[in-house]
């Protein structure tokens, strides 16, 4: 099943390709990578988890093998079919409106930097709709090298991934291509990257009603934000 590709947004390869161009047989050979080690240290043991945009479970199967309880939000089915272990939910992350709260609602693989207009924003929103009072926000973020020394690429599981370029397309945007090459298929995406400052980032946070608690990783690519007070 094929979907209409958001603007700025396009992928190929076999199988099923979301709306902003990711394909789900590709993630699903995807690592999880140490992403699960980072959430569950920051992460009260046993907290109910939301992940939005969960794909095709890559780090919601870790997290439910560590005695979390999970929410996975995607708005692909294909990508939900794959997902066990977890509740899940078909819904874009923006529109959603479950009448709950989590101890820990999770915002993974650089959705922060998304750059239609408004979505950060709406990612955002979702983030502080749906945390408790008492609980916390993690974030993924770009690293800050990432649209430099072009092109490269990395080893991963029999394959390839290989970021070939990241070009201008208006201030502050840029347009990122990346191919994925395994022995038994080739897969690309294109889509669209808002590099945040430190600044930047905790202003778009505040903006929606979060403040940045501690960076989680050396490389400040994650963060755990808390809800503001007052």
């Amino acid at each position: 099943m094929s979907h209409i590709a958001r603007e700025g947004y396009e992928g190929s390869g076999p199988g099923a390709i979301t709306p902003d161009g990711c394909a789900v047989e590709l993630y699903l050979r995807l690592p999880a990578g140490d992403e699960p080690d980072i959430i569950e240290r920051a992460a009260p043991a046993g907290a109910g988890v939301l992940e939005l945009g969960c794909g095709a479970g890559r780090i919601t199967h870790p997290l439910v093998r560590r005695g979390f309880t999970v929410t996975a939000v995607d708005e692909s089915p294909e990508m939900l079919e794959h997902v066990h272990g977890a509740r899940t939910v078909c819904s874009s992350i923006e529109t959603l409106e479950l009448d709950e709260r989590f101890d820990v609602v999770l915002l993974a693989s650089f959705l922060v930097h998304t750059a239609g207009p408004g979505e950060r924003e709406g990612l955002l929103r979702s983030c502080r709709r749906h945390v408790a009072d008492d609980g916390c926000v993690l974030i993924q973020r770009e690293d800050p090298t990432r649209h430099e020394n072009l092109p490269k690429e990395r080893e991963i599981d029999g394959g390839l991934i290989r970021v070939v370029s990241s070009d201008p397309v208006h201030p502050g945007v840029r347009s990122v291509h990346v191919e994925c090459v395994f022995p038994d298929g080739r897969w690309t995406q294109t889509f669209l990257s808002c590099p945040l400052t430190d600044e930047a980032f905790e202003h778009a946070l505040a903006q929606e009603g979060l403040v940045v608690d501690a960076y989680l990783t050396d490389d400040r690519t994650w963060v755990r934000a808390l809800p503001a007070k007052g």
